[in-house]
């Protein structure tokens, strides 16, 4: 058998030591376990820590957390950290670590196992089902507990932890399913919140709507306009060729009330006076001419359809692509 020297084996063992160290804690491996695909270990309360450093993942979709020894990531199933395999080879050896190694011995954790408060020298080892409380021997024959049913620590133990695993495995499929909506919910969110381009859309169809009502208005307007001012023009210009007529027909009375007062019948005689009182050569406005009520526009049709406008069906959409 090959032997080594107390300095070779101190190495060995120092060497060994720091493979069983959880690169999180900082000691020894407690219920080490297998962090897939790289290979590398962690406790299994450390690998819970490290993966509950993000709360919003914990059980939810399994989760993921990156090995802190080479950082690759890890995804986990629905049990999360509780679904990774257990090293058991690691585990053997670190219980042969802590037999073999005399030259540095690894204390041995002690835990204390809870008293009874009612008797202090006894243990915490019977569980009384009728109070769902744990308790002593001596409870159960001499104290509060002697009228009620009791079962062994142990198997209350077992079965509570199977219903507590039941539960927690029911906790991460409502979590998964509640995930699922919240995602669905937040899909609907952004879907809602890109949809704000359709308003968009209908300001920009009610803007090209007034930008030809005002071409329209423009339009009608300009005509409006236009016959006004040729009424006008012609009006005004009949206005004045009647002034002219009125100045003339004036000037016409002055002479001939002068003439009136002459009292010689040959210088009486001798003024000719021109009748300007014919108006037939100038012309008559006729009845109406001033009226403007043919410009009077009528909207009851755009009117009523401007009152249904309204959003398309996406039936009445798509018909609508097709056969534009």
């Amino acid at each position: 058998p090959l032997t080594h020297s107390p300095p070779l084996l101190f190495s060995v063992m120092e060497s060994l030591e720091k493979q069983l160290i959880c690169p999180i804690c900082l000691e020894m491996f407690t219920k080490p376990v297998v962090i897939l695909p790289c290979q590398h270990n962690l406790c299994r309360k450390c690998a819970n820590d490290v993966f509950q450093v993000r709360p919003t993942q914990v059980y939810v979709y399994g989760g993921r957390f990156r090995c802190p020894s080479c950082r690759h990531e890890v995804v986990l199933d629905r049990h999360g950290v509780y679904g990774l395999q257990r090293n058991l080879l690691v585990e053997n050896i670190i219980d042969m670590y802590k037999q073999g190694n005399t030259s540095k011995p690894v204390p041995e954790v002690k835990t204390d196992q809870p008293m009874c408060e009612e008797h202090e020298d006894e243990k915490i080892n019977i569980y009384c089902i009728t109070c769902s409380v744990p308790t002593c021997s001596l409870c159960k024959v001499f104290g509060a507990h002697k009228n009620c049913n009791v079962a062994p620590l142990n198997d209350v133990f077992g079965q509570q932890k199977v219903e507590l695993t039941d539960c927690v495995s029911m906790l991460v499929g409502n979590n998964e399913r509640v995930q699922a909506i919240i995602s669905q919910l937040d899909e609907t969110c952004r879907a809602i919140d890109n949809s704000r381009r359709q308003k968009s859309r209908v300001c920009e169809t009610f803007d090209h709507l007034f930008v030809l009502l005002e071409e329209k208005k423009s339009e009608m307007t300009l005509r409006i306009n236009a016959e006004q001012e040729e009424k006008l023009d012609y009006i005004r210009g009949l206005r004045r060729k009647y002034s002219e007529h009125l100045e003339g027909t004036a000037k016409l009375l002055e002479t001939a009330i002068q003439t009136m007062d002459e009292s010689e019948m040959a210088v009486f005689l001798q003024v000719t006076l021109n009748a300007g009182t014919n108006t037939s050569h100038l012309d008559k406005v006729q009845h109406g001419y001033e009226n403007m009520e043919h410009f009077k526009a009528n909207f009851d049709c755009q009117r009523k359809a401007l009152a249904q406008i309204s959003f398309r069906s996406n039936f009445l959409s798509s018909i609508h692509d097709e056969h534009p």
